[in-house]
């Protein structure tokens, strides 16, 4: 999710960069001392298999030989807290389309938000005022 909403905003909070040949081995990115630090987040662009947003020491990856960058990047704690709330919507019932757009039975009423077009509301609409501090033209 923290790859998406950075590609969204443009902005990916890069501190300082690598470029070149970069290696995967044993499922682990080797760079040099000192890049990244635990709990890092980095960004991997121009690999095969594992572009994209990680965490440090990102132990799952791939294994390849790629030209490309890693990007260490400087992700303030409240907008990974941001993430979580949207990583957790987007895996809520409202944010999954459905029939129905409403419903009341007994005593009890739901309607979820929808767009113009009647479809549940995109996380990028539904958090647009809380992201809008961190994105880059």
């Amino acid at each position: 999710m923290l790859n998406e909403i950075c590609d969204s905003l443009k902005n990916w909070f890069v501190k300082k960069k690598i470029y070149g040949q970069l290696k995967i081995e044993n499922g682990t990115l080797i760079v040099p001392p000192d890049f990244l630090q635990e709990n890092q987040y980095f960004r991997i662009v121009g690999s095969v298999f594992n572009d994209g947003v990680h965490k440090y020491p990102a132990e799952r990856l791939v294994d390849e030989e790629f030209s490309g960058e890693v990007w260490a990047m400087a992700v303030p704690p409240t907008f990974i807290a941001l993430a979580e709330k949207i990583q957790a919507y987007t895996e809520s019932e409202q944010a999954k389309p459905s029939a129905y757009t409403s419903e009341s039975f007994g005593g009890y009423s739901y309607s979820k938000a929808t767009d113009e077009n009647g479809a549940p509301l995109s996380w990028q609409k539904v958090f647009a005022k809380e992201l809008n501090k961190w994105r880059k033209i």
